[in-house]
């Protein structure tokens, strides 16, 4: 397909997203607009062996992409492999990132991320603590514009990641390229949110871009060693999180283990498949859930979990039949 004609799709698709307003102090949390449908489904998805390595082979006929468990004719099928990128940046600039050397961290794997730019890549960047993020460097393919912006962070505050969280997926789509991603940096503890979880989650069901979180703590302490409840509750959330848009949450505090997340979130963006279809319009505007059944090579997928809108253009019965 031609870059000018997924442009206009992804053009189409930004149309039609539900719109995510951000949070002012003392407004009502706000809730999800269900009579808004998506013009276009574009599902990005990446497909690992059983070695935890990108397949970048994939053919259309080893896909079979389901709406809540029924058969969807798509029109569409690419790979963008080592495609260009839009990274949106969120950084947790609260007064806990300035502890054991936590915001050097976060500047370190942002660095890395810059010092593996490809052509046609951009960035943007956002910081965040009690308040909604706030942009400090809008889209732009100078590495120097965002070291410039993150030598003056400041770490100060409570931690409000989830209000911050969910006003995201609507910045990113002001990034050029169709490969689109969040990276959220911070220590994964939320004390000031007037979000709650379920809201956070129930607002990114449906959103089409990939959230990765990056935790800046001792990857060991994940699950074992949680200071408080609260606090495991949270990186439970931001996994979860993850595996609703297509992410993956990476943990790590020393340099080779950021190295290493940030490589790793790298290849899976650098090794995606997209596949697509139009909504026929007809139906309820509804959360539909979204699933792909994959070749027997293939290990492990990440994928949205689903998309607001009509019912899905259904693969003939008799076609069915014969793929089963």
């Amino acid at each position: 397909m031609a870059r000018s004609v997924l442009d206009n799709m992804l053009r189409g698709v930004a149309g039609g997203l539900i719109l995510m307003a951000g949070l002012a102090f003392g407004q009502e949390v706000p809730k999800i607009e269900e009579s808004v449908s998506v013009g276009y489904v574009m599902i990005p998805f990446t497909v690992l062996s059983e070695k935890g390595l990108p397949l970048t082979d994939l053919r259309k006929n080893e896909v079979r992409l389901l709406v809540d468990g029924k058969s969807v004719r798509s029109d569409m099928f690419e790979k963008s492999e080592n495609a260009p990128v839009s990274f949106t940046i969120l950084l947790d600039a609260s007064g806990s990132m300035e502890l054991a050397g936590k915001m050097d961290s976060a500047r370190a794997a942002i660095g890395a991320l810059l010092a593996h730019r490809r052509p046609g890549d951009d960035f943007s960047l956002f910081v965040f603590a009690e308040a909604e993020a706030r942009e400090l460097v809008p889209f732009t393919e100078s590495p120097a514009a965002i070291t410039n912006a993150l030598a003056t962070v400041k770490p100060f505050g409570k931690t409000a990641f989830f209000d911050a969280l969910s006003t995201m997926p609507e910045r990113s789509r002001l990034g050029k390229n169709p490969s689109r991603a969040i990276i959220l940096l911070s220590d994964g503890i939320d004390n000031a949110s007037k979000l709650t979880r379920n809201d956070l989650a129930r607002m990114l069901q449906g959103v089409a871009v990939p959230i990765y979180p990056l935790g800046i703590r001792d990857p060991r302490e994940q699950r074992k060693t949680a200071h408080s409840a609260e606090e495991l509750s949270d990186l439970d959330l931001l996994d979860a999180v993850a595996n609703l848009t297509g992410g993956k949450l990476h943990l790590g505090n020393q340099p080779q283990e950021i190295a290493m997340a940030v490589a790793n979130i790298e290849k899976d963006l650098r090794a995606q498949y997209l596949i697509g279809f139009a909504p026929t319009g007809q139906g309820a505007i509804k959360y539909r859930h979204i699933s792909l059944r994959l070749a027997g090579r293939v290990h492990d997928v990440r994928v949205r979990a689903g998309y607001f809108g009509t019912e899905p253009p259904l693969v003939a019965l008799n076609r069915e039949r014969k793929r089963s």
